[in-house]
């Protein structure tokens, strides 16, 4: 195999596992998994979302906080742009992220936000990670719930929920 070659597998293997943080990411922040959340991230990085650069392991802390008073919360991502030089690269990822959020008076606003995750990934000992996050939001949709789940159509189906009850946590064993 040329060196050309070798060095094309290798950046396929890289974007292949800089793509898997970015969906372990999701995973942590909508399971409520702060383990799987903070594993995102070097325990030595930075996440800006606006209010400023904090440690990645503090900023997970309060994320984790923040989202567990939640209902739920869905993150999507897409348009994932990496370009690597070596153990490092730069990535523009894509989110669509849907919250349920109780109000005082017990009502649930869907607040529907699109951003996009600026990251530094660092490649150390051979795995990937997050080195730094700028967070940006693009727009954002508050609307009240609509959200059937006792009956109609979509009345059996499963449905989700957060760390350990989660049908993935089951389904995986």
């Amino acid at each position: 195999m040329g060196k050309a070659t070798v060095d094309n597998v290798q950046e396929f293997i890289d974007r292949q596992a800089i793509q898997q943080v970015m969906m372990r990411y999701c995973h942590g922040v909508d399971r409520c998994d702060l383990e799987v959340l903070q594993g995102s991230f070097w325990e030595d990085g930075a996440c800006d979302y606006g209010s400023g650069e904090l440690n990645a392991m503090e900023w997970a802390v309060g994320t984790h906080a923040g989202i567990s008073a939640m209902v739920r919360t869905f993150h999507s991502i897409s348009n994932n742009w990496i370009e690597i030089d070596g153990d490092t690269a730069t990535s523009e990822t894509y989110c669509t992220a849907y919250h349920v959020i109780q109000g005082e008076d017990g009502a649930l606003t869907d607040m529907i936000v699109g951003g996009r995750y600026l990251d530094h990934h660092e490649k150390r000992d051979g795995e990937w990670r997050i080195k730094h996050r700028l967070y940006v939001m693009d727009w954002n949709q508050n609307v009240p719930n609509t959200d059937q789940r006792s009956d109609g159509l979509l009345g059996g189906l499963n449905t989700g929920g957060r760390m350990p009850d989660d049908q993935f946590y089951f389904f995986r064993k």
